[in-house]
This record gives structure tokens, sequence and C-alpha cells, in this order.
């Protein structure tokens, strides 16, 4: 089973994803890729705090993940990886070239970014980064919720979620 999802979501660990998205995969661990976070010990019992006690949660630098991705990708229970930004996609799937399609469930709004989608505001330097993962061979698509249709970069870049 391995990893089941690469997500892109600016909250990291929060409900959605250990209940929306953990309950149905049956997730039995999470792997959160962020350099500040992998190195504080304060942040990390936070995010641990949000998670059932039966679902292990792992931290890691982006660099780590480079030889590490294939621990997990063999594992045998289901597993979600998350990352907070796009920018640490990228640098993920430049060390990991295994990762073949990212979701997209929450890029919120700041200044620069402009809205695709409802959960999905991006700069164009991001916008940029997609264009480029998607033009490695990477399937991109936003998906807030397992049960939504899952929305292509080119609908996500137009605003079309209903494309």
């Amino acid at each position: 089973m391995g990893i089941q999802l690469y997500r892109v979501d600016d909250r990291l660990i929060h409900g959605q994803v250990v209940v929306g998205w953990g309950q149905p995969l049956g997730l039995r661990f999470l792997v959160l890729v962020d350099d500040d976070v992998a190195a504080s010990d304060w942040e990390q019992e936070l995010y641990r705090m949000g998670v059932p006690p039966d679902v292990s949660v792992h931290f890691h630098t982006v660099e780590e993940m480079g030889p590490g991705l294939a621990r997990y990708q063999q594992e045998a229970s289901p597993g979600l990886l998350l990352v907070g930004s796009v920018d640490t996609m990228r640098r993920l799937v430049e060390v990991s070239p295994s990762i073949t399609a990212v979701n997209l469930g929450g890029v919120h709004h700041a200044e620069g970014r402009v809205q695709r989608l409802r959960y999905v505001f991006l700069t164009p330097a991001e916008e940029d980064m997609l264009r480029a993962l998607e033009a490695r061979g990477v399937t991109i698509t936003a998906q807030d919720v397992p049960s939504a249709r899952p929305v292509p970069l080119a609908d996500v870049l137009a605003g079309r979620a209903d494309a």
C-alpha cells in the first residue's frame, strides 16, 4: 500500500486531513515534510496531538526524503504525505522522482496569490512550478475532500472547478 496521496496543504495536519482523508483511505501513518517543523520538537508535538493514537506521524526535511521516501512507499499499511507549499513539493519531487501524482488540497489566500478554486490560491511562480512538475510527468489535481471530483491542473489554472 504505502503512500496513497501526496498532498499540498498549507494547514498541514488538521481535521480535514485526519478525518476527511484519513478515514476513507484507512490511513495508518502520515509523513509531514517541512524543514521548519522537522527541526521543532514542540511543533511536532502539536501536530501529533491532532492525530488518533493508532496513526503514526513522521517528520522529515526535504533533504531527508530523497533517500527516505522509498521506505514509506513500500509500507504495508496506507499513508499520506503532506507538505505545506507548492515549492516544498517541487523540491521534494526533485529529490524523489518516484512521485507521479500530487493533490492540491488547501493553498489559501496570501499576498500575491490569485484565487483559482474555492480552496486554491496561487502566485504566478507557484503556477509555473506546477506546470514544470506536470511537464516532468507528475499528474497535478486539486481535490479538497475524497468525495469531490479531482480537478486537473489546466482547469485549476483557468479557475474552472466544474469543467
